[in-house]
């Protein structure tokens, strides 16, 4: 494993701003992962979009620091869940308990992956590649 080092200073006020919006943008994600696992509290895609656009438009910000990590690993996340709901899309469409164990897998893991997200920001170490 490589540990990723600042290559610029940061300074404080930036990192701080910087680790505000990683938590805000990773509270947003938690919110919609617990909402895919539990029936029934799904709260829209709309909260997903929101922390997504926060995530591209701030991640450049974060260059040369261990939080763009930290940006990079959500967005792939958001990213291989949309890819991995839509392949398994028709399995809903020809038999309900497929699709219903593929999509509450997927979200199994997505919870994982923003868990694991929000552990590593609160330790502030970056994300492995």
């Amino acid at each position: 494993m490589s540990d990723i080092i600042d290559v610029e200073p940061v300074d404080s006020e930036r990192a701080q701003s910087l680790k505000t919006v990683g938590w805000v943008s990773y509270i947003l994600h938690l919110i919609v992962a617990v909402g895919a696992v539990l029936p029934g509290t799904q709260p829209g895609v709309a909260l997903l979009i929101v922390a997504l656009i926060i995530d591209l438009v701030k991640k450049s910000d974060a260059e040369g620091t261990w939080q763009a990590s930290h940006f990079s690993w959500r967005i792939r996340t958001v990213i291989w869940a949309a890819v991995l709901y839509l392949v398994t899309l028709p399995l809903w469409l020809l038999f309900f308990v497929p699709g219903w164990i593929a999509w509450g897998l997927i979200s199994i893991w997505f919870l994982y992956r923003i868990v694991k997200g929000m552990v590593r920001m609160n330790a502030s170490q970056p994300m492995p590649d």
